[in-house]
Order: C-alpha cells, then structure tokens, then sequence
C-alpha cells in the first residue's frame, strides 16, 4: 500500500487477473467433464447390468420352459401309450372275451385318471399365485399330490404290468430317503424307459433294479426285446433324462444288450450317511 497522497498500488497485479479468473473456470470445466465422463460410464454399467439382468432372466425362462416340457413329455408319453396298448388290446378281445376286454378297459380309465392327475400337479406348480393360492379351478381345500419318487416305483411296474409287460423289480442295498428331485428324476428315468419298451418291443419282458450303495444310486431297466411297437421315437426323451441327470451331477448310459433287448442305466450320486 502507497503512501498518503500517492496512488494505491494493487495488491493483485493486472496481468495476474486474467489467470485468477481462468484457473477457477477450467477447474470448473474440467470437474463438469470428469463429471460427465462417470455419468456416462455409469450409465453404460447401468445399461449392461440390465442387460445381463435380462440375459439372465431369459435363460431362467427358457430353463424352465424345457424343464415344464420334460415333466409333461415324461407325464403324457407314458400314460397314453400304456393306454394306446391296453384300448388295443380291449378292441382285439371284445368279441372274445368281454370281461378282459373290459378290465383293459377300465385300466384305460385308470391310467388316465393317473395321467389327469400328474398333469393337475404339474399345471398347478405353474399356476400358484404369488400368495401360495390355486389359480387352475381346483377346488378349495383340495391338494397337490406330491411329485412321484421311488416309493411310487411299485405302483408304476404294477401300471405297467396291466398293460401286458411282465416287469420284475428288484431292490438292493439299504433303501434311504434321497432328495426329492432325485427321487423324481430316478422315476422318471423307469417310467421313461419302461414306456420305451411298451412302445418299441411288443412282447418283450423287462427288469428293473434299484441299487441303494453307499455314495450312489443306481436305477437299470433292461428288456428282452421284442417286436415292433407302436411307433418310433426321435429320442427326445432319453435327452430329457440327461439333462435332468446332470443336475444332480448323475449320468445316463443307453445301449442294447448282449443278449439282446435293451438297457437304461442312471447313476446318481449320493451323500454318503
């Protein structure tokens, strides 16, 4: 600061005035740019995040698509060609002999009150509310039966022996509860391949062993072979039993036997006890 009656020397020189205002501007413009560059990658992390979401969401659709089609191909297949053979049957004895052609007959009945049944269930796993509610006209009070496992196996031979295939089961080992989704996939693995030999080996006889070892289980269905059956498959659901299989880290071999006749073999790890 000057003297009195001199003028004021300014604290700031001019030619620094310039650079106080412009330092403070492209801070500021440098902060809105970084600014602007985290938004962006926020945005763009946002966005991929939704669309991993929904990549997700999709696979978790699709997954249960093929899962639902599984349990209706295993449901529907089994049923109706159990039914095909002992209506045949009925039709090729009525005049005969009514009274077998009429205990085919109510086997039919039977097997498609089963059918009914098995489809009730599954169509009402899909049509639960979001509050635990029946949405599929079932009435009130009435119950979803649980999904077969390996204590219904007696219950699936003895359906298939109506039908006029000799099946003998046999079980070995200690028998053990299992998960109920491998309860479910070692049933259908019998249903689906005992419904294989109804339909592709008329005449033949089948076996199925159920083994209760001490890391595994191990469900084999054989047939002796016989002749052309009702039609051909595409095999889809031998895949259907892979996938399923592989859930729960199990494996599925397929092939015809020495002797002859055909093989289903799953094996299924288990917790050792």
């Amino acid at each position: 600061v000057g003297t009195a009656g001199n003028s004021v020397t300014p604290i700031v020189p001019n030619e620094y005035i310039a650079l106080l205002i412009l330092v403070p501007m492209a801070g500021a413009a440098v902060g809105l740019r970084t600014w602007k560059l985290r938004t962006d990658e926020g945005r763009t992390r946002l966005l991929a995040l939704e669309r991993e979401q929904a990549e997700a969401l999709r696979g978790a659709v699709e997954h249960e698509r093929a899962r639902i089609a599984r349990e209706l191909h295993d449901v529907v297949t089994h049923h109706v060609s159990v039914m095909i053979i002992q209506a045949g049957a009925a039709r090729t004895i009525m005049e005969r002999s009514p009274g077998q052609a009429g205990e085919a007959l109510l086997a039919v009945e039977a097997g498609g009150r089963a059918a009914m049944t098995e489809l009730r269930h599954v169509m009402g796993l899909l049509t639960m509310d979001a509050e635990g509610g029946r949405t599929d006209g079932a009435e009130a009070g009435e119950e979803l039966s649980p999904q077969p496992g390996l204590d219904q196996l007696g219950t699936l031979v003895g359906r298939v022996r109506d039908a006029g295939l000799p099946v003998d089961l046999t079980v070995t080992g200690r028998p053990r509860a299992v998960p109920s989704g491998i309860g479910l996939a070692a049933y259908r693995v019998v249903q689906e391949a005992l419904t294989n030999t109804v339909k592709h080996a008329s005449g033949a006889g089948a076996s199925v062993t159920v083994e209760y070892a001490p890391e595994r289980l191990r469900v084999e269905v054989t047939d002796t072979g016989g002749g052309a059956g009702a039609g051909a498959g595409n095999g889809r659901g031998l895949i259907g039993l892979r996938e399923r299989l592989t859930v729960y880290g199990g494996t599925l071999s397929t092939g015809p036997c020495p002797a002859g006749g055909y093989r289903v073999e799953a094996l299924i790890p288990l917790e050792a006890l």
